[in-house]
């Protein structure tokens, strides 16, 4: 069986409420859609967020780099099981043009063709795309796939009256763990205060951690890091700039609070220094930053070896085919430290899907066990929101 023709789309998906933080502000989410249709018909979909603090290309430009890769004909492979196509999904490359590209330029756009791909086939398979983990080597022992996952919720910056009621809603929903954006407030002894109010209306037992998005200076650490201890803060994710990220090996060892590690993690390599030069004691893999479903699975088996924990994070406003491909990657990996997605309804004023994914009581949602992803894109609902699109048939 082979892929016979291809569907490259940019869309603008708008948002119930703008999403705000240290490292910007979202009204809207800009998506790259992928849709693969095999020889006898059976369609598979995909999506890649590009973000262009972390790829260093506008969405537009990851579009024109998405149709220039699937024009190239390397789709065009004759699979007849999981082996071929996970081959086939690994050895995808984007043509890189004149034009100078950080590292990790490709990786929403290779995200969003794996899972297209890896979806028209597990429907072909009448599997789930969990199938495919079990192909690549040295990932498979740390798979043990799970019935439900359960995911952690998270405070925006906001006004206090808005961030106390979100707070509320969150212990009276039954979460048990938090993430609190923090960096807008340039005096972080403010900070530290809101922290601690936020504490007191989220309950002593909430699992409390924090995330910067690199607004922090290195040398005002240790001294955050002290004033949060009352609070008992499980973590902070990206504390400085990626510029001040080396200066973490140091500071590490005069913080009582673990560091997590997201933007400036995006690939293997990445991994490797942040193991070797002890920066972080956990990192935040993202699907669409690292790659894709597969790929993401090998970052999580190397940072294990190297003793680092995992978070599994979202990009604000990935629509549900992101939350299917990301329930799966959880349901697989039992051992995460934290789960974040599934947020579709909460942020979504009209949902692509069909399905509704969005978590239930307590930030718990059931695995998918269709086959594919699981879930099935509304052709309609999606396009009042497409900017451009272009289809194209395989020879």
């Amino acid at each position: 069986m082979r892929i016979v023709h291809v569907l490259a789309v940019l869309a603008k998906l708008p948002l119930v409420h703008p999403i705000k933080h240290a490292g910007g502000e979202y009204r809207e989410t800009e998506t790259l859609f992928v849709c693969c249709r095999l020889a006898d018909g059976t369609e598979g979909w995909g999506e890649g967020v590009p973000r262009s603090h972390l790829t260093g290309q506008s969405p537009e430009q990851a579009w024109h780099h998405l149709v220039a890769s699937l024009a190239s004909g390397q789709l065009s492979r004759n699979c007849e099981n999981w082996a071929d196509v996970v081959r086939m999904c690994l050895e995808f490359r984007v043509p890189v043009d004149s034009g100078c590209y950080r590292e990790g330029f490709d990786h929403p756009i290779r995200c969003g063709v794996e899972l297209a791909v890896l979806d028209a086939f597990g429907r072909y398979f009448r599997q789930s795309i969990k199938e495919a983990a079990y192909v690549l080597p040295s990932v498979g022992d740390m798979l043990r796939r799970q019935s439900a996952v359960r995911y952690s919720a998270t405070i925006m910056a906001a006004d206090p009256i808005t961030e106390a009621l979100r707070a509320l809603f969150i212990r009276w929903y039954g979460f048990r763990e938090c993430k609190i954006k923090v960096g807008l407030i340039q005096d972080y002894r403010r900070e530290v205060k809101r922290i601690g109010r936020l504490r007191r209306l989220l309950g002593h037992e909430m699992d409390i951690r924090l995330d910067a998005n690199g607004a922090w200076k290195a040398d005002d650490l240790p001294q955050i890091a002290e004033a949060l201890l009352p609070y008992r803060i499980s973590c902070i994710e990206d504390p400085v700039s990626p510029a001040e990220v080396p200066r973490l090996s140091q500071l590490r060892k005069r913080l009582a609070i673990p560091i997590m590690l997201d933007d400036t993690v995006i690939s293997s390599a990445d991994v490797d220094r942040a193991i070797a030069e002890g920066l972080c004691d956990l990192i935040n893999i993202r699907l669409s930053k690292c790659g894709g479903f597969l790929r993401s699975l090998q970052m999580v088996a190397q940072a294990r070896k190297g003793g680092l924990g995992i978070q599994l994070g979202c990009h604000p406003g990935e629509s549900g085919i992101l939350s299917a491909a990301g329930r799966h990657f959880a349901a697989l990996l039992p051992n995460l430290r934290y789960r974040e997605g599934s947020y579709d309804r909460f942020i979504f004023r009209r949902l692509i899907t069909k399905e509704d994914l969005t978590f239930g009581w307590g930030g718990i949602a059931p695995d998918i066990n269709e086959p594919g992803l699981g879930v099935t894109v509304d052709r309609r609902q999606l396009a009042p929101f497409i900017v451009r699109q272009q289809g194209m048939f395989l020879l």
